[in-house]
């Protein structure tokens, strides 16, 4: 079979990116796969992938999404495939992978603000590709990005597939966990029994560390003044804003902003509770990750990997527009260790279930499947 995948960023920084080198990496080992990328910018992997360069018109910004859909479109006209598998907004395709969800709900109901020119052309595209004449099978990342699609797009359910993204286990495997909490914790000055939270996020507002650090601080007030609680802040933000708010709730002395860190596999083992409870996330791949490292999470039932997780037993998810009091009573309930560990472990079980082999599997699967249905 020859596959185009399309994707602008092919390997590098992001969710989309990630997961499209992921698995077409390891399909690209498959025999019986001839693999093009089309793309703008790529990371170099199996050597067997052909990569076709798809130039993006930068200015005017409106013009962005328009011009890789139309020159990615183009670009595979010329070469006969058996499926075009995108990752991105493009006008014909038979596979899409959403790693979001419908442009205008993003913009309206998650970033509550008015469409731009630009985000007018973004969903122009995505309704063009999704409704069109050539209708592709859509693969969202998790059920709560399934839903939001079907709120806006009406087709049936047996063309959408649910896939979730997966987890990279020797990310985590070459490193001691005992030795990463020594020198996480050394380097910043905490010490070998203090309860360490873990936040980790590139927006803090979106992420809900707002809300952590309410319910941390209600913690603090219901236990012992000088219990061993500390917490981890990874990522960027704003984070003056939030250094404010930390003084404002007596709890500055508990909470370390780290920014962003090169190697946060350390982080994760070093830490004993994580927690995102985000506003939105179409998956929320740190979920996975601080799952892998044996840390029972805490998150919202806005993030799309509540699919992976029954509360009270990888964690919690916590309820619709949860309190600050929600988010004490959650961590409350894993001040035991004998609880902290239980669930942790709970936790590594599903993310070891839940691989990048397991997503190009499922994928490979659905390639097969097409390619059966349109040679009939």
């Amino acid at each position: 079979m020859k596959i185009a995948v399309v994707i602008p960023k092919y390997g590098l920084v992001g969710g989309a990116e990630g997961f499209s080198y992921e698995v077409t990496e390891r399909l690209a080992a498959h025999s019986g796969f001839e693999i093009h990328v089309f793309a703008n910018q790529w990371l170099r992997g199996n050597p067997s992938i052909s990569f076709h360069k798809v130039r993006i018109l930068a200015f005017p910004r409106f013009m962005r999404q328009i011009s890789f859909a139309y020159i990615s479109n183009r670009l595979i006209c010329t070469e006969k495939f058996d499926l075009i598998h995108s990752h991105d907004r493009i006008f014909k395709m038979d596979l899409f992978t959403m790693h979001g969800i419908p442009h205008k709900t993003w913009i309206k109901k998650v970033r509550h603000k008015h469409l731009s020119l630009f985000d007018r052309s973004m969903a122009w595209v995505e309704k063009k590709g999704i409704m069109g004449s050539h209708k592709p099978v859509i693969l969202p990342v998790s059920r709560l990005a399934k839903r939001e699609f079907l709120k806006v797009y009406n087709i049936p359910e047996s063309n959408i597939h649910v896939i979730h993204p997966g987890i990279s286990m020797d990310r985590f495997s070459a490193l001691d966990k005992k030795a990463c909490r020594y020198e996480i914790r050394g380097r910043h000055g905490l010490s070998q029994n203090d309860v360490v939270i873990l936040f980790a996020g590139m927006n803090f507002k979106v992420k809900g560390l707002e809300l952590v650090l309410r319910g941390f601080a209600g913690l603090i007030e219901r236990e012992d003044k000088k219990s061993k609680l500390k917490m981890l802040v990874v990522g960027k933000g704003k984070k003056k804003r939030y250094i404010a708010l930390c003084r404002e709730l007596g709890i500055a002395d508990r909470i370390i902003f780290t920014g962003v860190i090169r190697g946060v596999e350390k982080y994760y083992l070093a830490s004993d509770i994580f927690a995102m409870p985000s506003q939105f996330d179409t998956f929320g791949l740190t979920v996975l990750e601080a799952m892998t490292a044996g840390l029972p999470v805490i998150i919202s039932n806005r993030v799309g990997a509540m699919d992976l997780i029954d509360s009270g037993v990888q964690g919690f998810i916590l309820s619709e527009n949860p309190s600050p009091s929600d988010m004490t009573a959650a961590l409350a309930s894993l001040m035991k260790k004998e609880d902290r560990l239980e669930m942790g472990k709970n936790a590594q079980q599903t993310a070891l279930q839940n691989t990048w082999d397991k997503t190009a599997d499922q994928v490979a699967n659905l390639y097969h499947q097409f390619h059966e249905w349109r040679t009939r």
